[in-house]
């Protein structure tokens, strides 16, 4: 199958892609090794017990909301954007996390509409819905086993994104979430270099340091995808470039340096040089700063956890899986089966201290 292309709460279309590569690994793969007393002690779950869906714990108000929403009841979900106002970063996980929900039925979404015509809310959940429901319309299959029936509907229901998109920004002129989910379309749509930026420029001017934005421009930018390790690279380092700590920039350089990798076998005294140590470092420093209730947090901790686990660091690796342990759908586990997550996690309780 060809490399195939990740997707996070924010990547739409490429974390569906993803998630469908683990699940298909795992049918494959030998299962997880049973955890060693000393990681009982720790607290550490079982691979049974992880959850797949989540890079941390979901926010109460947005399980109601999810609840809701399979009982067609709309009326939490709009609770919950309103009250998420103008904290950008929450707001596009919360529509995204709905949008997926209604791209599985979207009774209760088109209740919503029904009711509030002209919602801003209910407008950017059926934007994220219908880029969802593309990907979900194409399937996780490589190109050469993909029907044209699938790439028609994908093609179909991506360009009809482009009207909910435009429809969710003219609501709402100052949400960054409408931008963001476009470069979702413009990955699919294999956008021109000048169309990326014009969508950049938009979703930085309203929110400078929304990690969701910087990690879906990232993906488009990579060579996998329509840029190259040289781009991707300047953009990551373009992001994290004089960004306060506690803004979480820092993961972009470590995901660049990641994805450039993803298909190499690394040595283990690259993973320990100079250059990575600095990133890992700079990011070991953004992360305590970070506010505890950082909506992306967490998926700063994995990554931070896969690479202090690769340079040796084993008592500050095991911190952070003591941080985020649980639930692994976050860069870099979700490429990979489960028991990748648990193996590295019980080599790291073997080795710490």
């Amino acid at each position: 199958m060809a490399r195939l292309i990740p997707l996070i709460v924010a990547a739409i279309g490429v974390y569906l892609w993803l998630k469908s590569r683990r699940s298909a690994a795992s049918v494959v793969t030998a299962g997880p090794p049973a955890l060693s007393d000393h990681a009982v002690r720790l607290g550490f779950l079982p691979a049974e017990r992880l959850d797949t869906d989540h890079a941390a714990p979901p926010a109460p108000g947005l399980e109601r909301a999810l609840a809701g929403a399979r009982d067609g009841d709309w009326a939490q979900a709009a609770d919950l954007l309103a009250e998420a106002g103008q904290d950008w970063e929450r707001r596009s996980m919360y529509a995204y996390s709905l949008g997926d929900a209604a791209a599985k039925e979207d009774g209760w979404l088109l209740a919503w509409e029904d009711a509030r015509p002209d919602d801003p809310d209910a407008a950017v959940v059926r934007a994220r819905s219908t880029v969802i429901l593309a990907w979900k319309l194409r399937g996780a299959a490589g190109a050469k086993n993909t029907s044209d029936e699938q790439f028609d509907a994908f093609h179909r229901t991506l360009a009809r994104s482009r009207e909910d998109i435009a429809r969710a920004a003219t609501l709402n002129p100052e949400d960054p979430t409408p931008y963001i989910t476009e470069m979702a379309t413009a990955a699919g749509f294999g956008y021109p270099h000048e169309e990326m930026h014009r969508l950049w420029a938009e979703a930085s001017a309203r929110a400078p340091l929304h990690y969701e934005a910087h990690f879906v421009a990232l993906q488009y930018w990579c060579a996998k995808w329509r840029g190259s390790d040289e781009l991707a690279r300047a953009f990551a380092a373009r992001a994290a470039a004089d960004a306060p700590p506690g803004s979480l920039m820092s993961a972009f350089p470590l995901i660049a340096w990641f994805e450039e990798h993803l298909d190499e076998t690394v040595k283990k005294s690259v993973y320990r040089g100079a250059e990575l140590t600095a990133l890992v470092n700079a990011a070991l420093v953004d992360a305590a700063a970070a506010p505890e209730d950082h909506p992306r947090l967490a998926e700063l901790r994995h990554l931070l956890a896969y690479f202090l686990y690769k340079q040796g660091r084993y008592d500050a690796a095991l911190e952070q899986f003591r941080l985020v342990d649980g639930y692994v759908d976050a860069l870099p586990w979700r490429y990979y089966p489960t028991r990748l997550y648990v193996t590295t996690r019980e080599a790291t309780v073997r080795k710490a201290g």
